[in-house]
């Protein structure tokens, strides 16, 4: 049986739009201010979700927990692979003592924590969000500044905040891809638009980043250095992202900011060395005394490793990057799947959703098929790699299934979280309760280049993932743009531009920073911390897109290739 979805159930769009909001309210009051644990918060949320999905907006029972089953699977599948598996070669480096090598080897181009943030969190972290995304960056950058002795907090909310200007050409440039199949937009077009909102915010996020680790003084020391790393980023951005496609933005730029960088250190240093690694004015309450005696960090760093020690210490790290780069190319990823992959329809959920308009121009079903590909995902690039690593670092087979055990206990609760948060994320996608929140965006008329902006962020703060938000909101973004006389690339693109800046509050994001740090059960307080940087940032993007709309309307003039 079909149903079709509901928007305005109470004949209110105000009322309507209260109720559609109060999944997300009930998940993230319990996240960031009722202290609850984070799979508690969530699953709040989620019968919050059900209830107002089946008595108010009227979607049959059966399809609500379908939906919810269906976003499960994909939490656990590939999302939450991935984090196992990360973890999974972090326990290995920190097993054999090679973590500790890593740490003096990157103390050795800077001793100064500013520096390494931007060159780990940003540079590093971007590069990884080229080349797979969907939690990779936050995973690896997270883990590998929680090892070099940053504070928990520190570790967890930079390297969100740093995993923001990449996000929009992620995974081989996956959320351009999919907003130009669900809009019917020319690709290269929108990616070309995109390349011209988001290099500002390559440019300003380093400067952000450093500010809120070291604050404006610290900053300011070291300016010449951020710039560097800025402009070594967003000149390709644009560049790639305008003459050639989505496909390689972020990896090129990732590479260009992050040699730029190493390069410019060894003939600029700053003039103080700054060693806290702790957030400034939050030294001692931000779990930074307990990690500090945890990692037994060496404050000097005097002793230097031999070049066979910095080999062995980097090579899990590239065998990482080889392998994450490869699965994501789709000649890979389609020659792995030719071995194996099973797509699972959801039967009765599958196509008998019906998205209808004003949120589409023509009503079509949404399809619910889980694509079972395990060969080809990230994650399982990332296991081969750590299986690789580990039989490098002298691990036996046993040895190796032993702390795998050890590290699937550790993150058991994490997974559960994930799979929670995105049962919630897809049920409120299936049930419309996004689309009337994206309803109610779109009726703010001349406002609307900057609430179309904020839809994209409350799209990604939502799901997770720019992808899922540009194919949530891609058409309703399109749609609305042509009936104020805005352009629809330039809205569809700002979907995607603005939904960067959700990516550092979405809970999913939240799990897996503190997973890869340790910091079990501090989701609420890396929530509260982030959470300013994000809705701060996505309204200063909504501000360049008015700008473009309406001061700067040679901007959106597209390329013909």
């Amino acid at each position: 049986m079909t149903w079709n979805q509901v928007y305005d159930p109470f004949g209110s769009m105000a009322l309507s739009t209260l109720f559609a909001a109060v999944p997300i309210v009930v998940m993230l009051v319990g996240l960031g201010f009722l202290h609850m644990k984070a799979h508690v918060a969530a699953f709040a949320g989620l019968v919050a979700a059900f209830v107002i999905a089946v008595f108010f907006f009227g979607m049959p029972a059966e399809k609500a927990g379908l939906a919810a089953g269906y976003g499960a699977a994909y939490g656990l599948m590939p999302i939450g692979w991935i984090v196992l598996n990360i973890i999974f070669l972090h326990q290995l480096t920190e097993a054999n003592g090679s973590f500790t090598t890593l740490q003096h080897s990157i103390a050795g181009i800077t001793g100064d924590r500013r520096l390494q943030l931007l060159l780990i969190a940003f540079s590093f972290g971007a590069f990884f969000e080229g080349a797979a995304g969907f939690g990779t960056p936050v995973a690896v950058t997270a883990a590998l500044l929680i090892g070099l002795g940053f504070s928990p907090l520190a570790a967890s909310g930079l390297s969100l905040i740093a995993n923001t200007a990449p996000v929009a050409y992620g995974a081989l440039g996956t959320p351009v891809i999919a907003l130009a199949a669900v809009t019917g937009l020319d690709l290269l077009d929108l990616s070309a638009m995109i390349g011209r909102q988001l290099p500002f915010f390559s440019l300003i996020v380093p400067f952000w980043l450093i500010w809120a680790f070291a604050g404006w003084r610290g900053m300011l020391e070291i300016w010449p250095a951020i710039l560097v790393c800025g402009i070594t980023f967003a000149v390709p951005q644009f560049l790639v992202s305008n003459f050639h496609g989505p496909w390689l933005v972020d990896v090129v730029a990732a590479i260009v900011s992050m040699v730029s960088l190493v390069l410019f250190l060894r003939v600029w240093r700053p003039k103080t060395i700054w060693t806290s690694t702790a957030l400034k004015g939050r030294q001692g309450n931000d779990g930074s005394e307990d990690v500090a005696a945890k990692a037994k960090i060496d404050p000097s760093l005097n002793q230097r490793p031999s070049t066979g020690d910095l080999v062995k210490a980097w090579l899990p790290w590239a065998i990482l990057t080889v392998f994450v780069f490869a699965w994501g190319v789709p000649q890979m990823k389609g020659w792995l799947d030719g071995f194996f992959i099973q797509k699972i329809p959801f039967e009765g959920l599958h196509n008998l959703v019906f998205k209808v308009p004003p949120v589409v121009a023509t009503a079509h079903p949404e399809a619910a098929v889980f694509t079972f590909n395990i060969l080809s995902m990230t994650g399982s690039g990332i296991f081969v790699s750590a299986v690789i690593a580990g039989l490098l670092m002298g691990f036996s087979p046993l040895g190796l299934v032993r702390i795998y055990g050890r590290t699937l206990w550790k993150v058991r609760f994490s997974l559960a979280t994930i799979a929670i948060m995105l049962a919630l994320g897809f049920l409120t996608r299936y049930s419309g309760l996004d689309a009337t929140l994206g309803l109610a965006f779109a009726t703010t008329g001349p406002f609307y280049p900057l609430f179309g902006t904020l839809l994209g962020w409350l799209g990604v703060a939502l799901t997770g993932s720019d992808t899922a938000s540009n194919v949530l909101f891609g058409g309703l973004q399109k749609i609305t743009s042509e009936q104020l006389g805005l352009s629809p690339t330039l809205m569809a693109a700002a979907n995607s531009s603005g939904g960067v800046m959700g990516k550092m509050i979405d809970a999913q994001s939240i799990v897996v920073a503190s997973t890869a740090t340790g910091w079990v059960n501090k989701e609420g307080v890396i929530l509260r911390y982030v959470f300013f940087h994000s809705i701060a940032l996505a309204v200063l993007v909504g501000m360049l897109v008015t700008l473009q709309a309406y001061v700067w309307p040679f901007s959106n003039l597209v390329i013909h290739h």
